[in-house]
């Protein structure tokens, strides 16, 4: 999309009005606040998956079609497979082995679901199918595998061998053709099963019927004696351990002498009582170990000082009395020693004395403070020594009270495991009792509604259905296919791909120039689209800031060739058209360009202006436009980006500012230069062109993090070399037409003429 308005392109239009300014600046201050300001984005836009689709149509269609073709040849080559069914009623009944109690839970309507999923289950089940396969002969012979569709062993092995074999691919093929659809709201279960044989169908659905119904009742019948069986085997076990557990309770006791002479209560309160005194001690030498341990923390605090420090600096040294005393005394014999020193030589034998008797002072104080230092390196040690004595006992004692508290906590284990087993033991003979005393089965509560008949028509492969699923893989194919086509697409074709990818809005979008056209011819041309888009990239530059256009500007692109130099001679000529001093740098210090374009001589210029050798009057050139002024490159400088690196440019600039109302800068790429961060830093705003279908996504982002990191204002984009055709799909054209104004006022021309015409002849 093209943001301005033609009503402010070339002369024709007014300037913005300030509140117009500052309530659009906000659009384009910076690429973040821009996406926080833009309209909310559906979750679901249907209109962008359409584009998508008509755009990788080609891919869409194919996989459609080939899915199409593939579904139905795959169709058309398929065996057809003919569904038996039998219909069984299940009723909700528990089995019951004797009157007074049941060996399994009773059933309730709660709990009927979980019933009739258990029964469809056991028809499923690998038993049933072995009974299936075992009665029907299905397994029997090599013919018999062969007419239930499974392939017949291979001719070595013994015969036990190929029986096993025969029997292992039977239950395969008879467990995969089995199909079990209970019928909703009601008792009656659908047991079907497929063959390419409708006779063979029907004969092994109406089998699993049959045996499901013969299972049922054998366990039943077999659920009284497995029940007492099982009882007798629990029995056992549980009379030997509690007969162990018993051996275990009285050996312990003896072992760790625990006797309990009423209850176990009395026995724990014994061996409390035993542990009352080590529980006191551990806690009297506890209490004792912390403070010995804050006692050693303190003298080794106290030795450390000492020994780091000087030795008469220690305040145990400084306060002591004798120390106080012998400092008094040797400050007197200094003083006397000081008083004389200007009366007698030092050699003379009273100087001599006096000097003996102050050095025989400082050496006793000297040595009472080593001793008083000595003094605190022995009470450290002996803090310490103290502290692992009482840690020594403490994990003594905690050992004995740990000892004491795990045998009797063992204690009370083993007499409980033994109240539970002998409960247990007591329970398994009563029920035992009951059940050898009490019989009884149940009826059968499975019976078959109907019987499984040949049927006529096959029930698979549908055509209709296969087709439709085909059509559906291969649209999602297509539709997966041109997902991740556009995710890996790198290119910035449209204004929305670079909004959408770059997160930067588009200020302006220049055509593609057709060919044998001059930017130089189009430019000239006032009428012309390529005209048209630079006023209204214009347009929104006036926009950009409260304040209209920034006074500095720098244009700048990813790499070369994509339209830099040409939008800022642009965009400085048709600001100087409407009135404004403006003055245009060529600011690629590398491969400068610009001097061609405006048709001047590039001896002098920005290089000679940034090395401090020539002043801006000296390099500013006039042009054929009217308020266009320029400034070349210059003689190519060894390194660019220290020029562009010093406080230099910010003058420079402050200086055009006074002069001019815009300094346009054409700068060099982003990538692989320092030279553009360094303009931007420095300028009141950047114009970032791309190219469209050449610049790729990462290229542009990762100039736009060198700007960003540079603190550079990005005004925004300019996406030139648009091409229109090559950019409609999906029914959203982009279509950048700016001649329907000149048409529009070459109409209303005529007619006011005609009009003034009649208005004369009248």
């Amino acid at each position: 999309m093209m943001l301005g308005d033609n009503s402010f392109a070339g002369e024709r239009g007014p300037r913005p009005r300030a509140d117009d300014r500052s309530r659009i600046a906000a659009v384009h201050a910076q690429p973040s606040d821009w996406v926080g300001d833009r309209p909310p984005t559906p979750a679901f836009d249907l209109a962008v998956y359409w584009r998508l689709a008509l755009k990788h149509r080609i891919l869409i269609l194919g996989c459609f079609f080939g899915m199409l073709a593939l579904g139905a040849a795959l169709t058309l080559l398929m065996t057809p497979i003919y569904t038996a069914k039998a219909t069984l009623q299940i009723d909700r009944e528990a089995a019951r082995v004797f009157s007074s109690e049941e060996v399994s839970p009773p059933e309730s309507m709660i709990a009927g679901e979980e019933f009739f999923q258990t029964q469809y289950g056991l028809l499923r089940s690998r038993s049933l199918a072995e009974r299936v396969v075992e009665n029907l002969g299905l397994a029997s012979s090599n013919a018999a595998l062969e007419a239930i569709g499974a392939e017949p062993p291979t001719a070595a092995g013994s015969g036990a061998s190929q029986a096993s074999q025969r029997r292992a691919a039977a239950l395969k093929v008879v467990q995969a053709s089995l199909s079990v659809a209970p019928v909703r709201g009601s008792r009656l279960v659908s047991v079907g099963y497929d063959n390419p044989d409708p006779v063979v169908a029907a004969r092994i659905a109406n089998g699993f019927a049959e045996n499901f119904i013969q299972a049922n009742l054998d366990r039943k019948f077999e659920s009284s004696s497995y029940a007492r069986e099982f009882l007798e085997e629990r029995i056992a076990q549980t009379k030997d351990r509690l007969e162990s557990a018993e051996r275990q309770l009285v050996a312990y006791a003896a072992n760790q002498q625990i006797i309990n002479i009423s209850e176990p209560g009395s026995g724990e309160a014994n061996v409390g009582a035993t542990q009352s005194l080590t529980s006191n001690n551990l806690v009297a030498i506890n209490g004792a170990l912390a403070k010995a341990r804050e006692e050693r923390v303190a003298a080794e605090e106290r030795w450390r000082s000492a020994r780091s420090s000087a030795l008469m600096t220690l305040p145990e040294v400084l306060q002591n009395p004798t120390i106080q005393r012998l400092m008094e005394q040797k400050a007197v014999l200094d003083a006397a020693y000081q008083q004389k020193l200007s009366i007698y030589r030092p050699d003379y034998p009273e100087m001599v004395q006096l000097k003996a008797q102050s050095d025989e002072a400082d050496g006793q104080i000297q040595a009472i403070a080593g001793n008083i230092r000595r003094s605190i390196q022995s009470e450290y040690e002996i803090a310490a020594r103290q502290e692992r004595s009482l840690a020594g006992q403490v994990a003594a004692l905690t050992d004995d009270v740990l000892d004491l508290r795990d045998r009797s906590i063992q204690y009370n284990i083993l007499q409980r495991e033994l109240d539970t087993t002998r409960t247990l033991y007591e329970g398994l003979l009563q029920r035992y009792k009951e059940v050898s005393v009490t019989g009884g089965v149940a009826a059968n509560n499975i019976s078959i509604v109907d019987r499984a008949a040949p049927p006529e028509a096959p029930s698979k492969p549908n055509l209709l259905l296969n087709i439709l699923v085909a059509a559906l893989l291969g649209i999602g194919l297509g539709a997966a296919g041109a997902l991740v086509l556009e995710a890996l697409d790198e290119t910035l074709a449209t204004p929305d791909d670079a909004e959408s990818k770059l997160g930067v809005p588009v200020l302006g979008v220049v055509p593609l120039l057709e060919k044998g056209q001059t930017t130089a011819a189009a430019l000239a041309d006032l009428r012309s689209g390529f005209s048209e888009a630079y006023y209204s990239l214009r347009t929104a530059l006036q926009f950009s800031t409260p304040d209209g256009a920034p006074s500095s500007l720098l244009i700048t692109s990813a790499r070369p060739a994509e339209g830099k130099s040409t939008t800022a001679y642009a965009i400085a000529l048709n600001l100087a058209r409407v009135g404004r001093r403006v003055l245009l740098v060529d600011g690629d210090l590398r491969n400068p360009s610009m001097h061609r374009v405006v048709g001047v001589e590039n001896e002098w210029g920005m290089s000679n202006l940034l090395s401090g050798s020539a002043d801006l009057a000296a390099v500013v050139r006039p042009t054929n436009a009217e308020n266009l002024f320029f400034i070349p490159c210059g003689p190519l400088p060894p390194n660019p980006a220290e020029l562009w690196g010093g406080d230099r440019l910010r003058q420079i600039l402050a200086e055009a500012r006074a002069t001019y109302d815009h300094v346009v800068i054409d700068g060099p790429p982003v990538l692989g230069f320092a030279d553009s961060p360094l303009l931007a830093a420095a300028v009141g705003g950047v114009v970032f062109v791309i190219e469209s279908r050449g610049t790729r996504r990462g290229q542009a982002r990762g100039a736009l993090g060198r700007l960003r990191v540079g603190q550079a204002h990005l005004l925004g984009l300019v996406l030139s070399k648009f091409s229109a055709k090559s950019t409609s799909y999906g029914g959203y054209d982009y279509a950048y037409d700016y001649k329907y104004g000149a048409e529009a006022e070459h109409s209303g021309a005529t007619t006011s003429s005609k009009a003034g015409g009649k208005a004369k002849r009248t």
